[in-house]
């Protein structure tokens, strides 16, 4: 059989839809008659509605047409018969003769030996199936493509149904509908700490309240002024960012205006708009048909195009209804955890600090610009989570494990109160850190330790007095450039370290030479061609040589700040030393001019290096001889000594940095900084956990730099420490045949054995 006339049947069930949900009924009554109608409109026989629940069982709730006794009472698990297979797919089935399908699954309850045909579609909420609509008649053929399309479409109205919560109450006790069951998402850790709040989508999915349209050429009118606009944004974006400089980024644009000019996309919008939805109403229904069908593509480059075409979806729905970018800060909950795919430092910065409580990401490295923010912020957070954004809600419970990498939405109750537990025994470890804020970072046996706090913006520098720490052992100078839209003129730079010296109130401040190029792009820098290995690449210090101006602009601002007081300027991933020579007669050339024009200069300039490059560990008398100071940046030189892409999490916990090569090669520095009497200091994730930062002590680090959050737990260590002890422990088990046992096991025992709080 037919569906009635194709131009006025979709419109006419549609319109008949709106009607019911409208009514005051209850919930069963609502669906009996969708069902009904469904059947009528689409002169089917039978129509039935299956709903996903919690327990991955789909439950029948309404059906025409079926034995009216199986509802609620028959099911079919997630996979299993037509049913199960397409709501774990994801896609529709249409068969002329369903009993011979291999997944045919006999329920005898229902009574549907009788029919042949079968077409069943999934019920999709941003890609998520909340459960699978079918129509079925005893004429064996197949349904034409405008009948999958209008089932298709009914199928978005019962999701938004579903959705709406009214279901809930026709759920059996201790049942739940699979919208608000509990997930665990096991991610990555990239900041400590336990966050417990309410989601906040950072890029929220507009929800489509108006679904029906009352004229289909208006809507086709106001889609294609949106398709435009939004081609003409994207094309703006290609053309006014620079090519060479765009590498990924390039790439998203390029898929954007592949998907927006893509016919095929477009003509399914026409499609659902004609069909009697509202412009918007139909990119909701094109881009979450389209979400489910790529989340089960085995080809992964197509897998990962998904979130490009959420985002062009997003933008287009924007355009439609004529907002620009959410201001989601206005209306966030006191208790925030922001959830998003990918998102820049300087977006971050734009959330209220007092209102956040963690951030889940669903790609992000552990040295990502934003995640680097975060930590400076103190809001735990879990990276490489997948599927987090689609999972989730705004305002759904969610707790963050920034400890352990995992993330629990929508988390049941006893596991709730286990979390709030630990943060009030973390807040209480937090108070005793507190307490020893003013007490001196001295062993247990008399030695003295710097404990210093890495830094790089402004929402930093209270963390200076609140943490305790002697000094910032590492200012981070390009995240100012990294948050902004242009180059940083030189006055603004000025000011911002002025500003940063205020703060400091007399303590040392280590400011590093901007570090930009590699991963860190600046989206206005005309730079360097896309790199294959931007990590060995045209960056730092490597391209403000080449570029001078970017350092003579920094420098002359830094001299300028320092009036009068001590300046240390690090030069980063120093390779050569005629790298330090050149440096220091641009530095120079700006101390010449300045006191030319009687500048105010600094009264102390100290120059230092930054160690992370292995090859100046064959030249490291003669580098110390060349500066005042150097710096272990243990991140990079970790993964330059080992080969290891610290942004690659297949290979994250592969390697340890507590192992005897990289440790002895540590050793190598400090001891030729004590040879020469140069100050060597370790800036770092090392630095920041305690039974790392007992292994630097043990190998004659004195002088350690980490995030603000990790003074305290590394401060409680070394006041209970035996230095003495853990120096001999240490050369034991460094040297020849008994450097066989993981360090790691080996210093964990020496801790437990001496009662060191790890």
């Amino acid at each position: 059989m037919a569906a009635r006339d194709q131009a006025g049947g979709p419109r006419v069930l549609l319109r008949r839809l709106r009607e019911l949900m409208q009514e005051p009924i209850d919930p069963q009554s609502r669906l009996d008659r969708i069902v009904r109608s469904i059947a009528q409109e689409m002169v089917a026989e039978v129509c039935s509605l299956y709903v996903l629940r919690a327990d991955s069982v789909l439950e029948l709730y309404a059906t025409e047409g079926l034995n009216p006794g199986s509802v609620h009472q028959a099911q079919l698990r997630l996979g299993e018969g037509l049913v199960g297979t397409i709501a774990a797919s994801a896609r529709p089935l249409n068969l002329s003769d369903a009993q011979s399908h291999p997944a045919f699954a006999y329920l005898p309850e229902v009574g549907e030996e009788a029919y042949n045909s079968f077409l069943g579609v999934p019920v999709l909420r941003a890609g998520r199936t909340l459960g699978v609509l079918v129509v079925q008649n005893r004429t064996k053929r197949h349904y034409r493509d405008d009948e999958v399309e209008v089932l298709e479409t009914t199928a978005m109205v019962i999701a938004e149904v579903i959705a709406s919560g009214d279901l809930v109450r026709l759920a059996r006790p201790g049942m739940e509908l699979d919208l608000t069951r509990p997930v665990r998402i096991d991610g990555v850790a990239f900041n400590d700490g336990i966050g417990l709040g309410h989601v906040v989508l950072h890029e929220p999915r507009i929800v489509v309240t108006n679904l029906f349209n009352e004229d289909s050429d208006a809507e086709a009118g106001r889609l294609e002024k949106a398709l435009s606009s939004l081609r003409l944004s994207i094309d703006d974006m290609l053309s006014r960012r620079e090519v060479a400089f765009e590498g990924e980024h390039r790439a998203v644009l390029e898929a954007y205006r592949m998907f927006a000019n893509d016919q095929g996309w477009v003509r399914r919008l026409g499609e659902a708009i004609r069909n009697g939805l509202t412009a918007e109403a139909a990119v909701e229904k094109v881009q979450s048909d389209m979400r489910a069908r790529m989340q089960h593509m085995t080809d992964p480059y197509l897998r990962e195009r998904m979130s490009d075409f959420d985002d062009l979806a997003n933008r287009l729905l924007r355009q439609l209804l004529g907002r620009g970018s959410e201001d989601i800060a206005k209306s966030l909950p006191k208790d925030a955890i922001v959830i998003s795919r990918a998102m820049g430092a300087a977006e971050l910065l734009d959330y209220p600090r007092d209102k956040l409580r963690g951030l889940v990401l669903e790609d992000g490295a552990q040295t990502s610009h934003v995640v680097i923010v975060a930590r400076a912020m103190g809001i735990p957070v879990v990276g490489q989570t997948k599927g987090a954004v689609s999972m989730s809600d705004n305002g759904d419970p969610v707790i963050v494990d920034g400890d352990e990498g995992v993330v629990h939405l929508r988390p049941q109750p006893d596991l709730e109160k286990a979390y709030a537990e630990k943060v009030r025994f973390r807040a209480r470890r937090q108070l005793l850190y507190r307490e020893l804020r003013d007490q001196p970072n001295r062993t247990r046996d008399g030695v003295d330790i710097d404990l210093m706090m890495n830094a790089g913006l402004l929402v930093d520098l209270p963390q200076l007095a609140e943490s305790g720490a002697n000094g910032i052992g590492l200012f981070r100078t390009e995240l100012q450039f990294m948050v902004a839209a242009t180059f940083p003129r030189t006055e603004a730079q000025e000011a911002f370290y002025r500003s940063v010296l205020d703060s400091a109130a007399g303590k040392p401040v280590t400011f590093r030479t901007i570090d930009i190029g590699g991963d860190k792009v600046l989206p206005y820098f005309k730079g360097a061609q896309t790199e294959e290995n931007p990590a060995l690449g045209w960056r730092a210090i490597r391209l403000t040589l080449d570029r001078p101006g970017l350092l003579k602009a920094q420098v002359r601002a830094l001299l300028k700040a320092a009036g009068g007081r001590e300046l240390k300027l690090m030069l980063p991933m120093v390779t050569e030393l005629g790298e330090i020579a050149q440096a220091r007669e641009i530095i120079d050339q700006e101390v010449r001019h300045l006191s030319r024009h009687a500048h105010l200069l600094p009264n102390v300039l100290k120059i230092g290096a930054m160690l992370e490059v292995p090859a100046l560990l064959w030249q490291l008398d003669e580098l110390m001889a060349a500066v005042d100071f150097v710096s272990v940046g243990s991140n990079d030189l970790f993964q330059f000594v080992m080969a290891t892409d610290r942004g690659n999490t297949t290979l994250a916990n592969r390697f340890d940095p507590l192992s005897v090569p990289f440790l002895r090669a540590l050793k190598s520095i400090v001891d030729a900084g004590a040879r020469t009497g140069t100050p060597v200091t370790l800036c770092g994730e090392l630095a920041g956990k305690p039974i790392s930062a007992m292994a630097l002590m043990g190998i004659g680090y004195r002088s350690i730099s980490m995030s603000p959050a990790s003074i305290g737990p590394v401060k409680a260590l070394i006041r209970d420490l035996p230095l003495g002890e853990l120096e001999a422990f240490m050369a034991d088990n460094m040297s020849g045949a008994a450097a066989t046992a993981p360090m790691r096991m080996l210093l964990q025992g020496f801790a437990d054995e001496h009662a060191l709080p790890l």
